[in-house]
């Protein structure tokens, strides 16, 4: 091979290799162009991932302080109610037990009372001078009222001394009944006061005895 076609095939292999490096240096830049790219993709990822977070966390916030408030519109009804519903029992409460025999003189409401830290409540209590009759109000009344409310009659001249020589006799008073909760309680030996739009009247059968409940009395079975 001469001189010149020797320094011609140098001159060749030097053009592909300076073409070479620039198709490596092409293919870097869009390389790290790409790069780039899924770089900025991957914070505007990362963005939206904190966005949706951000979202998700102060939709519960929401849903929370919805529930909150619809508990808190729940209870101030609730109790709004109740304390209808005892009004409107309370209000018949004397003249219906004097028709029964039971010849009470006065009732008072939300009966509270306190003893070595712990509290006891009931609902309405009508007395006189030798007989009290203690009254439980359901908007709904159930099985699991009667029977916490017999097992309260147990205690309450313990908690009340002030009628530990009365004769105690116990009521339930209702809106609504599920479950034959009122022929228990009528069969436990307690007043069934069923209450209607304006008034209250007991509707146990006819001969019915009202229970008489002693301190510590064992429950019927």
């Amino acid at each position: 091979m001469s001189a010149d076609e020797t320094a011609q095939a140098q001159q060749e292999t030097i053009g592909e290799i300076l073409a070479g490096l620039r198709e490596v240096r092409e293919y870097q830049r869009e390389t790290a162009q790409q790069m780039k790219e899924t770089d900025r993709r991957m914070q505007e990822t990362d963005r939206q991932v904190k966005e949706t977070a951000r979202q998700v966390k102060e939709t519960d916030r929401q849903m929370k302080e919805s529930d909150r408030r619809l508990r808190k519109a729940e209870h101030e009804f609730t109790t709004k109610w109740g304390k209808l519903l005892e009004s409107l029992v309370q209000g018949d409460l004397v003249p219906i037990l004097r028709r029964w025999g039971i010849l009470v003189e006065r009732t008072f409401e939300r009966g509270k009372h306190q003893r070595r830290g712990q509290h006891f409540e009931v609902d309405i209590v009508a007395a006189n001078g030798e007989e009290v009759v203690v009254v439980e109000v359901k908007t709904t009344l159930r099985p699991k009222d009667v029977k916490r409310f017999l097992a309260k009659l147990q205690e309450f001249q313990e908690w009340a001394p002030e009628y530990r020589r009365h004769k105690v006799y116990g009521a339930v008073a209702y809106l609504q009944v599920n479950s034959g909760a009122e022929r228990m309680a009528e069969r436990r030996g307690l007043f069934v006061i069923r209450a209607t739009g304006s008034s209250a009247s007991i509707v146990n059968a006819e001969g019915f005895r009202p229970r008489t409940f002693r301190l510590k009395q064992p429950l019927a079975s």
